[in-house]
């Protein structure tokens, strides 16, 4: 394994970091945020105080080297590090990101964390704040939170989202033809061809988690979600879209539309880290029903599943994991509005499908799964890398069910840590799939 130290005889070396921090600083960003609403984003910012359950060697910051340390090294390289030093609970930092759905993104965002009372069990309370715009033409601004009250006996989920969205569209279903009429085949959209859709998007939730086990949680909630000015600048107002055939279908205006609704939700998690996992499960499922007099422009019924498993191959170096999703939206009864169908990045974070943009599959009923190898690259943890593999699958409600057909998508990574403290990494990801479909992801944190 390589390995850095404090060893300055190598002059090379430290040029190399000092080109790295400076890419890696301004690099700082949450992915999910940058694309679109992460709902329950937050989730994944909480930090699980460690209960002793991993291997010691895994958790001994002092052999540890992250950003902050090269960063100390760069500024003050013959300064002793002070390990009883505290860092600030704010962080205000740059908002860059670059993916095939928002292309390249510059803000900025804050982030706080705070752990409520003294009960060891108590997950970090954490709030975030951020405005950016993107070079294609998408500008965001968000406010959510997500405490936790001394030894979890209550969570409160949160986020305000004001935005100015360009979505790339591909159409319902799976990629394969479906149906009888030239509606059909415009709207399942084999060929797969670009359409753009431009709108206006508010959104906010709040949602309220009772601990009822250890680990155990029940919660209720509201969503509300309005989006209007919606059009396709770059298609005739003449011409076929599968926007305007399902709009027409299932009776929503073409223009705007509301959809509002309450939530129930149940969660299970024993993950030792919610940053970076190395053992345990997380597990959620809930329902989400839009109601007509709360003002939705539809009824409807939605069942969403989350599961993940994780699970280290190495006692003496834990980062070596094997980590499993599953993400699942189903429509029971009811319509939903076309920008709100599950389907590629719809997931509470937005990180699933990567090497396609959001959206690209989709329909009233989708499944996603993927599997992820983790591993060192470095024995001080500063460099790891990554590989993984996803399908997807959907329905589209002209013949072809759900499971009946699916699409891979694959690819590998680099992560740099970021703060040892809270095992954060900066997560740079080349990924790939069918028709084409490939792109350069950066983002915070791991994908699930």
């Amino acid at each position: 394994m390589l390995q850095f130290t404090k060893d300055y005889s190598h002059k090379w070396l430290i040029i190399l970091l000092k080109v790295m921090v400076l890419a890696l600083f301004v690099s700082y960003h949450n992915n999910a945020q940058g694309q679109i609403v992460p709902a329950d984003s937050l989730k994944a910012d909480s930090l699980r105080i460690m209960r002793g359950d991993v291997a010691p060697n895994a958790e001994n910051l002092d052999i540890q080297y992250d950003v902050g340390d090269l960063v100390q090294d760069i500024i003050h390289p013959n300064k002793r590090p002070d390990s009883l030093r505290k860092r600030s609970g704010i962080t205000i930092i740059p908002n860059v990101a670059a993916n095939p759905t928002i292309g390249f993104q510059i803000g900025i965002k804050a982030v706080a964390g705070l752990k409520l009372g003294k009960d060891p069990r108590t997950l970090m309370s954490v709030a975030a704040t951020s405005a950016s715009i993107t070079t294609k033409g998408i500008i965001y601004f968000y406010l959510n939170h997500n405490i936790f009250t001394n030894g979890n006996k209550w969570n409160i989920q949160g986020s305000i989202v004001s935005a100015k969205m360009v979505t790339p569209d591909f159409g319902i279903g799976i990629g394969h033809a479906a149906g009888q009429t030239a509606e059909d085949e415009i709207l399942t959209n084999p060929d797969r061809k670009k359409y753009v859709l431009n709108s206006l998007f508010f959104d906010f939730r709040e949602k309220v988690y009772k601990e009822v086990s250890p680990g155990i949680f029940i919660g209720v909630g509201l969503a509300f979600e309005i989006r209007g000015r919606i059009e396709d600048k770059k298609t005739a107002s003449d011409i076929l879209t599968p926007y305007k055939i399902y709009s027409s279908r299932y009776g929503f205006d073409l223009e705007s539309y509301r959809s509002n609704g309450l939530l129930f939700s149940f969660q299970y998690t024993t993950r030792d880290n919610q940053n970076r996992a190395y053992n345990g499960i997380f597990a959620d499922a809930g329902f989400r029903a839009n109601q007509d007099w709360l003002g939705s422009s539809k009824n409807a019924l939605q069942f969403t599943t989350d599961f993940r498993k994780y699970h280290s191959l190495s006692t003496h170096n834990p980062e070596h994991v094997i980590a499993f999703w599953n993400w699942g939206a189903y429509l029971i009864n009811g319509a939903l509005p076309y920008l709100e169908l599950p389907g590629t990045g719809r997931d509470a974070s937005f990180r699933s499908g990567r090497g396609y943009t959001v959206t690209y599959f989709k329909g009233t009923k989708y499944n996603y799964s993927e599997v992820e190898y983790r591993f060192p690259l470095t024995e001080n943890k500063f460099l790891s890398g990554v590989t993984f593999f996803n399908l997807q699958t959907s329905n589209n409600d002209l013949g072809t069910k759900l499971f009946k057909q699916w699409q891979p998508g694959g690819g590998f990574g680099l992560r740099v840590l970021f703060n040892k403290a809270t095992r954060t990494n900066l997560c740079l990801d080349y990924a790939f799939g069918k028709y084409g479909a490939k792109g350069f992801f950066l983002g915070l944190n791991e994908a699930f």
